[in-house]
């Protein structure tokens, strides 16, 4: 159902169960699926595509051009995958040409209010971002990742799968998968240890990956302690994962236990 005051251009693809509520404006290369519920004030515009089952609460703007004084008005995208909850003053802004073109989120997350999802980040699934946390732009975000409020993500930063920021951190440097992350500048506190039984994970791989984080964050040469790392260590899944994490390190550091506020 299309409320009458709403502004829905004859050039965009709107399923037929999709409700789009009093006021909203809905751009001609938006695509929007199946059972999405569009609240009041919603502003949706440039090449977005929105999958299905999303809820988007009012006054969210989704697809207007990307905050980057390079971008010239280039044809770029927004990808927006299913079951996603998007809160009231969320931003979220296609790629640019130089960043691939492309913003991608994938499936059940949630933003909460005044989030910001800026050019060029790709985001996976049942990611958590809480009140007033900003991305910046080519920022990526494994899956089950929770970034705690009043957070920002400075640009070109990772942050590995069911990682937690906890709020009000300046995150500057890489979150390893499974990390927990704080402070002005962010450090590495630990193992988030409770999403991880949350999500339950074998003990004997908790236990494997806690003793392998020792080894790994020894000392603050990170290439070295990789390579002295016990051999029983790199058959645990988990810790496979914060190896290749690291290894595939680029823009920014590795955040460690030594970092400095």
């Amino acid at each position: 159902m299309i409320h009458k005051t709403a502004i829905v251009d004859s050039r965009s693809k709107v399923s037929e169960s999709a409700n789009i509520g009093p006021y909203s404006v809905i751009g001609p290369n938006v695509e929007i699926g199946e059972n999405v519920i569009i609240e009041s004030h919603v502003n949706i515009s440039g090449n977005t595509k929105i999958g299905n089952n999303n809820k988007i609460y009012p006054f969210a703007s989704i697809g207007n051009d990307p905050q980057d004084s390079k971008y010239k008005g280039e044809q770029t995208k927004l990808v927006i995958g299913n079951n996603n909850k998007i809160r009231e003053y969320v931003t979220l802004h296609p790629g640019t040409i130089g960043g691939g073109g492309v913003t991608k989120i994938g499936n059940n997350c949630l933003f909460m209010i005044s989030s910001h999802v800026a050019h060029d980040c790709n985001l996976g699934n049942n990611i958590v971002i809480a009140n007033n946390v900003p991305l910046g732009g080519h920022v990526t975000i494994e899956d089950n990742v929770v970034i705690g409020g009043n957070s920002a993500v400075q640009q070109f930063t990772r942050i590995g799968k069911f990682a937690m920021i906890g709020g009000m951190t300046g995150v500057l440097h890489d979150v390893i998968p499974y990390g927990l992350s704080i402070g002005n500048r962010n450090y590495l506190q630990g193992l988030n240890l409770i999403g991880l039984r949350r999500a339950n994970f074998k003990n004997k791989d908790i236990l494997g990956l806690t003793e392998a984080y020792k080894e790994i964050f020894v000392t603050k040469n990170l290439t070295d302690n990789l390579n002295k790392l016990n051999v029983e260590f790199k058959e645990n899944l988990l810790v496979k994962d914060v190896i290749e994490f690291i290894i595939k390190g680029k823009k920014r550091s590795i955040c460690t236990p030594f970092s400095k506020e």
